[in-house]
């Protein structure tokens, strides 16, 4: 009964929210993919698409779900095993590497942002320029920022263990 309820009611809802979302979005990609989805909400109306494969398809993504999960899970618990063996050293270097590493990524933040604002309020022309080339650096921002973001969570849960 449930993947009948799915297939007549939760699916076509589903596609009709993702293909309106998608459409509205001024791209061939976007209106491809939302005329994709209304192909598809279509094919389960005229019963094309069965309650069996819904149920199949529902299986599966469950299953592409768990996978996916567990692999985060071993990641996670590999990066708390670095940060364990970090604390455990007794080599000085190796134990200051969180704030050496903090102090490296706020000391090149505030470069780039005093070498932006000089652009922006010196150099007004290039400003666009200067700024569309920044964005491209958002990935390796977001890379070491997000590792930063581990270090400073893991050095205050290491203090609260520690009083």
């Amino acid at each position: 009964m449930i993947p009948t309820l799915l297939a007549k009611i939760g699916l076509p809802i589903l596609t009709n929210v993702v293909a309106e979302a998608l459409g509205s979005i001024d791209t061939s990609v976007t209106k491809g993919a939302a005329k994709a989805l209304r192909d598809v909400d279509e094919a389960i109306k005229r019963g094309q698409i069965t309650p069996e494969q819904m149920s199949e398809a529902n299986r599966h993504t469950e299953k592409m779900s768990e996978i996916e999960l567990e692999e985060r899970a071993a990641n996670i618990a590999e990066i708390n095993k670095s940060l364990r063996a970090e604390i455990a050293s007794k080599d000085q270097y190796v134990r200051r590497m969180r704030p050496t590493f903090g102090y490296l990524m706020a000391l090149t933040w505030a470069a780039q942002m005093l070498g932006i604002a000089y652009v922006i309020v010196f150099d007004t022309e290039r400003a666009g320029i200067v700024l569309n080339a920044m964005s491209s650096l958002s990935a390796i921002w977001a890379v070491g920022l997000s590792v930063l973001g581990i270090y400073v969570y893991k050095r205050s849960e290491d203090k609260k263990l520690r009083g």
